[in-house]
């Protein structure tokens, strides 16, 4: 096992999980899937980027299949968020669970992004691929998740910011610690903080990406 995997703490990682897994749990539950729905939908959330980015660019056995701590991890995130998403409903509207998913994801996305570019550096890829790999880590489960759900992806449509955002925070992690004197942890913190207080800013006051076709010229007659 290369260096690179021992400077991400296993806390680090299983956090990243539990947030993901507790996103698609909620995903699942919305739309009236039963527990076995649930859990997929929390499994693709969660571990779908990583197997995409160990089978597909890093060329190595899935975490998924070496890792005892994850399956487990993601059983028990879906027995809770079942068990209190009576409750939850009942108190909070459609637009409260949207933002409390946006929040999880907020702290998912950038460690999932950070896990992924420190398995990339160990790998020797350049700092462009670097970043995508982080880019696809971070982002590569919640498109898993709404194909699974048969939603168009919310990476795809105009919305709040998050892909350009994580770009943001890929970048500032490659360069605290390529070009900063700063330990890893540090660069993978602040990136992680930044992260999430420009995407809790974002869902707070709604500032969101367009379409790159007008709505006033989609709605004119072909010629």
């Amino acid at each position: 096992m290369s260096e690179v995997v021992f400077q991400i703490p296993p806390a680090f990682d299983y956090l990243a999980t539990l947030t993901w897994a507790s996103s698609g749990a909620l995903v699942g539950i919305r739309k009236h899937f039963d527990v076995v729905g649930v859990f997929l939908v929390a499994l693709v959330s969660a571990l779908g980027a990583g197997f995409l980015r160990d089978s597909l660019f890093l060329q190595r056995t899935p975490v998924l299949l070496t890792d005892p701590v994850y399956l487990p991890l993601i059983a028990l995130t879906v027995i809770l968020i079942s068990l209190f998403s009576a409750p939850l409903t009942r108190v909070a509207t459609a637009d409260t669970v949207q933002k409390i998913i946006d929040i999880i994801d907020a702290i998912g996305i950038p460690i999932f992004a950070v896990i992924g570019m420190q398995l990339a550096e160990g790998q020797k890829i350049p700092v462009a691929g670097v970043i995508f790999v982080g880019l696809v880590n971070g982002t590569g489960g919640g498109l898993l998740r709404d194909v699974l759900v048969r939603d168009v992806p919310a990476i795809l449509r105009p919305g709040q910011f998050v892909t350009l955002l994580l770009l943001l925070a890929c970048g500032l992690f490659v360069g605290l610690k390529q070009y900063a004197e700063v330990t890893v942890s540090e660069a993978a913190w602040f990136s992680i903080g930044i992260f999430f207080v420009l995407r809790v800013l974002t869902v707070r006051f709604n500032w969101t990406t367009r379409s790159v076709l007008p709505e006033s010229l989609n709605s004119l007659p072909p010629k």
